[in-house]
Protein backbone atom coordinates (compact mmCIF):
# COMPACT_ATOMS: atom_id res chain seq x y z
CA UNK A 1 0.00 0.00 0.00
CA UNK A 2 1.51 3.46 -1.00
CA UNK A 3 1.07 5.82 1.81
CA UNK A 4 -0.67 9.34 0.96
CA UNK A 5 2.96 11.18 1.69
CA UNK A 6 4.69 9.32 -1.04
CA UNK A 7 2.05 10.15 -3.51
CA UNK A 8 2.17 13.61 -2.96
CA UNK A 9 6.11 13.82 -3.47
CA UNK A 10 5.42 12.04 -6.00
CA UNK A 11 2.77 14.48 -7.90
CA UNK A 12 5.38 17.12 -6.91
CA UNK A 13 8.13 15.52 -8.95
CA UNK A 14 6.02 14.69 -11.82
CA UNK A 15 4.14 18.21 -12.08
CA UNK A 16 7.74 20.22 -11.93
CA UNK A 17 9.19 17.89 -14.35
CA UNK A 18 6.42 18.48 -16.57
CA UNK A 19 6.41 21.91 -16.03
CA UNK A 20 10.00 22.47 -17.03
CA UNK A 21 9.94 20.42 -19.99
CA UNK A 22 7.18 22.06 -21.27
CA UNK A 23 8.68 24.98 -21.06
CA UNK A 24 11.93 23.71 -22.97
CA UNK A 25 9.89 22.72 -26.04
CA UNK A 26 7.23 25.44 -25.72
CA UNK A 27 10.77 28.14 -25.50
CA UNK A 28 12.84 26.03 -27.90
CA UNK A 29 10.62 25.52 -30.09
CA UNK A 30 12.13 27.55 -33.90
CA UNK A 31 9.17 30.17 -35.20
CA UNK A 32 9.12 28.68 -38.65
CA UNK A 33 9.91 25.12 -37.86
CA UNK A 34 7.27 23.78 -40.21
CA UNK A 35 9.37 25.62 -43.01
CA UNK A 36 12.30 26.00 -42.43
CA UNK A 37 15.33 23.42 -43.00
CA UNK A 38 17.61 23.74 -40.03
CA UNK A 39 20.56 21.55 -39.90
CA UNK A 40 19.21 18.57 -42.24
CA UNK A 41 15.31 18.65 -41.65
CA UNK A 42 12.55 20.22 -39.38
CA UNK A 43 11.85 16.72 -38.05
CA UNK A 44 15.62 16.48 -36.96
CA UNK A 45 14.79 19.77 -34.76
CA UNK A 46 11.57 17.81 -33.37
CA UNK A 47 13.54 14.76 -32.80
CA UNK A 48 15.96 16.82 -31.01
CA UNK A 49 13.74 18.86 -28.80
CA UNK A 50 12.17 15.57 -28.12
CA UNK A 51 15.46 13.67 -27.12
CA UNK A 52 16.40 16.95 -25.20
CA UNK A 53 13.15 17.08 -23.43
CA UNK A 54 13.45 14.00 -21.43
CA UNK A 55 17.10 14.01 -20.68
CA UNK A 56 15.46 17.28 -18.88
CA UNK A 57 12.55 14.66 -17.23
CA UNK A 58 14.87 12.05 -16.74
CA UNK A 59 18.06 14.55 -14.95
CA UNK A 60 15.11 15.88 -12.64
CA UNK A 61 14.34 12.16 -11.52
CA UNK A 62 17.61 10.82 -10.95
CA UNK A 63 18.63 13.36 -8.96
CA UNK A 64 15.21 13.77 -6.84
CA UNK A 65 14.48 10.17 -7.26
CA UNK A 66 17.28 8.15 -7.57
CA UNK A 67 16.34 4.89 -6.97
CA UNK A 68 13.31 5.01 -9.27
CA UNK A 69 12.91 2.91 -12.43
CA UNK A 70 12.09 4.55 -15.92
CA UNK A 71 10.82 4.03 -19.13
CA UNK A 72 10.69 6.83 -21.65
CA UNK A 73 9.54 6.96 -25.30
CA UNK A 74 13.15 8.42 -26.40
CA UNK A 75 15.09 5.05 -24.85
CA UNK A 76 15.34 5.53 -21.13
CA UNK A 77 14.33 2.12 -19.81
CA UNK A 78 15.97 1.24 -16.06
CA UNK A 79 14.16 -1.13 -13.75
CA UNK A 80 14.87 0.82 -10.23
CA UNK A 81 15.14 -0.29 -6.66
CA UNK A 82 11.95 1.69 -4.82
CA UNK A 83 9.25 -0.50 -6.54
CA UNK A 84 8.70 3.11 -8.58
CA UNK A 85 8.73 3.28 -12.39
CA UNK A 86 7.99 6.83 -14.24
CA UNK A 87 6.21 6.47 -17.54
CA UNK A 88 7.57 9.58 -19.65
CA UNK A 89 6.43 10.70 -22.87
CA UNK A 90 8.69 14.03 -23.17
CA UNK A 91 6.48 15.06 -26.44
CA UNK A 92 3.15 13.67 -27.02
CA UNK A 93 1.59 15.39 -30.30
CA UNK A 94 4.72 15.36 -32.01
CA UNK A 95 3.21 16.17 -35.76
CA UNK A 96 1.12 19.25 -34.02
CA UNK A 97 4.60 20.47 -32.46
CA UNK A 98 5.82 20.69 -36.11
CA UNK A 99 2.66 22.20 -37.55
CA UNK A 100 2.58 24.65 -34.92
CA UNK A 101 -0.74 23.51 -33.70
CA UNK A 102 -1.19 23.93 -29.68
CA UNK A 103 -2.42 19.87 -29.31
CA UNK A 104 0.72 18.74 -27.83
CA UNK A 105 1.84 17.61 -24.28
CA UNK A 106 4.14 16.32 -21.97
CA UNK A 107 2.95 13.39 -20.00
CA UNK A 108 4.61 11.60 -16.96
CA UNK A 109 3.28 8.87 -14.83
CA UNK A 110 4.34 7.12 -11.87
CA UNK A 111 3.76 3.74 -10.81
CA UNK A 112 4.05 2.00 -7.49
CA UNK A 113 4.89 -2.01 -7.35
CA UNK A 114 2.94 -1.95 -11.58
CA UNK A 115 -0.16 0.46 -10.55
CA UNK A 116 -0.18 4.14 -11.75
CA UNK A 117 -0.18 6.02 -8.62
CA UNK A 118 0.25 9.72 -10.10
CA UNK A 119 -0.57 10.76 -13.19
CA UNK A 120 0.29 14.82 -14.98
CA UNK A 121 -0.03 15.87 -18.48
CA UNK A 122 0.89 19.27 -19.09
CA UNK A 123 -0.69 21.55 -22.18
CA UNK A 124 1.98 24.67 -22.34
CA UNK A 125 0.11 26.12 -25.45
CA UNK A 126 -3.07 25.84 -23.82
CA UNK A 127 -1.98 27.08 -20.60
CA UNK A 128 -3.25 23.87 -18.69
CA UNK A 129 -1.66 21.11 -16.83
CA UNK A 130 -3.91 18.65 -15.76
CA UNK A 131 -3.35 15.98 -12.52
CA UNK A 132 -4.46 12.69 -10.99
CA UNK A 133 -3.37 10.92 -7.86
CA UNK A 134 -4.96 7.01 -7.55
CA UNK A 135 -7.87 7.79 -5.15
CA UNK A 136 -7.48 11.90 -4.89
CA UNK A 137 -9.57 12.64 -8.00
CA UNK A 138 -8.74 14.44 -11.42
CA UNK A 139 -7.54 18.27 -11.71
CA UNK A 140 -6.49 21.18 -13.64
CA UNK A 141 -5.25 23.92 -11.26
CA UNK A 142 -7.52 23.88 -8.70
CA UNK A 143 -10.87 22.69 -10.40
CA UNK A 144 -12.08 19.37 -9.81
CA UNK A 145 -12.03 17.20 -13.14
CA UNK A 146 -15.54 15.40 -13.78
CA UNK A 147 -16.18 13.17 -17.32
CA UNK A 148 -19.39 14.37 -19.48
CA UNK A 149 -22.77 13.15 -17.63
CA UNK A 150 -24.17 9.69 -19.80
CA UNK A 151 -25.20 10.49 -23.25
CA UNK A 152 -27.25 8.16 -25.66
CA UNK A 153 -24.33 6.95 -27.84
CA UNK A 154 -25.77 9.05 -31.20
CA UNK A 155 -25.24 11.84 -29.07
CA UNK A 156 -21.39 11.20 -28.16
CA UNK A 157 -18.87 13.38 -29.19
CA UNK A 158 -15.56 10.66 -29.49
CA UNK A 159 -11.55 11.55 -30.50
CA UNK A 160 -9.26 8.63 -31.85
CA UNK A 161 -6.03 8.69 -33.78
CA UNK A 162 -4.07 6.80 -36.45
CA UNK A 163 -1.41 4.77 -36.66
CA UNK A 164 1.51 6.02 -39.20
CA UNK A 165 1.98 2.31 -40.57
CA UNK A 166 0.00 2.23 -43.69
CA UNK A 167 -1.58 -1.05 -43.47
CA UNK A 168 -3.11 -0.56 -39.82
CA UNK A 169 -3.89 2.95 -40.72
CA UNK A 170 -6.60 1.44 -43.77
CA UNK A 171 -7.95 -0.41 -40.94
CA UNK A 172 -8.34 2.09 -38.16
CA UNK A 173 -10.22 4.15 -41.18
CA UNK A 174 -12.82 1.07 -41.45
CA UNK A 175 -13.10 1.19 -37.96
CA UNK A 176 -13.81 4.99 -37.89
CA UNK A 177 -16.32 4.65 -41.12
CA UNK A 178 -18.37 2.32 -39.07
CA UNK A 179 -18.41 4.03 -35.91
CA UNK A 180 -19.27 7.56 -37.60
CA UNK A 181 -22.73 7.44 -38.20
CA UNK A 182 -23.54 5.85 -34.61
CA UNK A 183 -22.57 8.54 -33.19
CA UNK A 184 -22.49 12.78 -33.07
CA UNK A 185 -19.07 13.15 -34.79
CA UNK A 186 -15.31 12.00 -34.24
CA UNK A 187 -12.53 14.03 -34.05
CA UNK A 188 -8.63 13.57 -34.44
CA UNK A 189 -6.97 15.71 -31.84
CA UNK A 190 -3.18 14.43 -32.60
CA UNK A 191 -2.20 14.10 -28.53
CA UNK A 192 -3.79 10.82 -27.14
CA UNK A 193 -2.75 12.03 -23.75
CA UNK A 194 -4.33 15.50 -24.08
CA UNK A 195 -7.89 13.42 -25.69
CA UNK A 196 -7.56 11.00 -22.58
CA UNK A 197 -7.65 14.85 -20.73
CA UNK A 198 -10.39 16.30 -22.70
CA UNK A 199 -12.66 13.11 -21.93
CA UNK A 200 -11.73 13.63 -18.30
CA UNK A 201 -12.60 17.58 -18.62
CA UNK A 202 -16.02 16.41 -20.11
CA UNK A 203 -14.94 18.15 -23.78
CA UNK A 204 -15.09 14.45 -24.93
CA UNK A 205 -17.70 11.94 -24.34
CA UNK A 206 -15.04 8.97 -25.43
CA UNK A 207 -12.03 8.17 -26.71
CA UNK A 208 -10.92 5.32 -28.31
CA UNK A 209 -7.32 4.40 -30.27
CA UNK A 210 -5.10 1.31 -31.00
CA UNK A 211 -1.14 1.73 -30.75
CA UNK A 212 -1.05 3.23 -27.98
CA UNK A 213 2.23 2.64 -25.66
CA UNK A 214 2.20 3.18 -22.25
CA UNK A 215 3.98 5.68 -22.27
CA UNK A 216 0.76 7.54 -24.60
CA UNK A 217 -1.57 6.60 -22.10
CA UNK A 218 -0.41 6.18 -18.65
CA UNK A 219 -0.95 9.50 -16.91
CA UNK A 220 -3.98 10.54 -19.73
CA UNK A 221 -5.63 7.05 -18.51
CA UNK A 222 -5.12 7.79 -14.73
CA UNK A 223 -6.77 11.27 -14.93
CA UNK A 224 -9.87 10.33 -17.49
CA UNK A 225 -10.20 7.19 -14.72
CA UNK A 226 -9.97 9.54 -11.52
CA UNK A 227 -12.77 11.78 -13.52
CA UNK A 228 -15.46 9.36 -13.42
CA UNK A 229 -14.57 8.04 -16.84
CA UNK A 230 -14.45 3.90 -17.53
CA UNK A 231 -11.14 2.79 -19.32
CA UNK A 232 -10.44 -0.50 -20.29
CA UNK A 233 -9.45 -1.86 -23.94
CA UNK A 234 -10.97 -5.62 -25.16
CA UNK A 235 -13.80 -6.97 -22.91
CA UNK A 236 -12.61 -7.74 -19.60
CA UNK A 237 -8.91 -5.98 -19.92
CA UNK A 238 -7.22 -3.25 -19.32
CA UNK A 239 -6.49 -0.30 -21.60
CA UNK A 240 -2.52 -1.37 -23.76
CA UNK A 241 -1.55 -1.48 -27.36
CA UNK A 242 -4.26 -3.83 -28.49
CA UNK A 243 -7.14 -1.02 -27.50
CA UNK A 244 -7.34 1.84 -25.96
CA UNK A 245 -10.96 3.01 -24.31
CA UNK A 246 -12.04 6.09 -21.93
CA UNK A 247 -15.71 7.34 -21.78
CA UNK A 248 -18.56 8.39 -19.63
CA UNK A 249 -19.92 4.82 -17.89
CA UNK A 250 -22.98 4.63 -20.44
CA UNK A 251 -20.87 5.46 -23.78
CA UNK A 252 -18.26 3.01 -22.52
CA UNK A 253 -20.62 0.16 -22.57
CA UNK A 254 -22.31 1.15 -25.63
CA UNK A 255 -19.06 1.32 -27.62
CA UNK A 256 -16.76 -0.99 -26.39
CA UNK A 257 -18.86 -4.50 -27.90
CA UNK A 258 -18.72 -2.01 -31.16
CA UNK A 259 -15.63 -1.67 -31.14
CA UNK A 260 -14.88 -5.33 -30.84
CA UNK A 261 -17.18 -6.42 -33.14
CA UNK A 262 -15.70 -4.25 -35.50
CA UNK A 263 -12.17 -5.40 -34.83
CA UNK A 264 -10.54 -2.48 -33.68
CA UNK A 265 -8.24 -4.42 -32.10
CA UNK A 266 -6.25 -5.64 -34.93
CA UNK A 267 -4.38 -4.12 -38.07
Amino acid sequence: MISEELKAELLEVAREAARRAGELLRDGRPADLAVAATKSSPIDVVTEMDIAAEKLITGLLAERRPEDGLLGEEGSDTPGTSGVRWVIDPLDGTVNYLYGLPSWSVSIAAEYHGETVVGVVAAPMRGETYHAVLGGGAWTGGERLACRADAPLDQALLSTGFAYVQTRRAHQADVAQRIIPLVRDIRRGGSAALDLCDVAAGRLDGHYERGLNPWDLAAGELIAREAGALTGGRPGERASFELTLAASPAVFASLQPLLEEAGAWHD
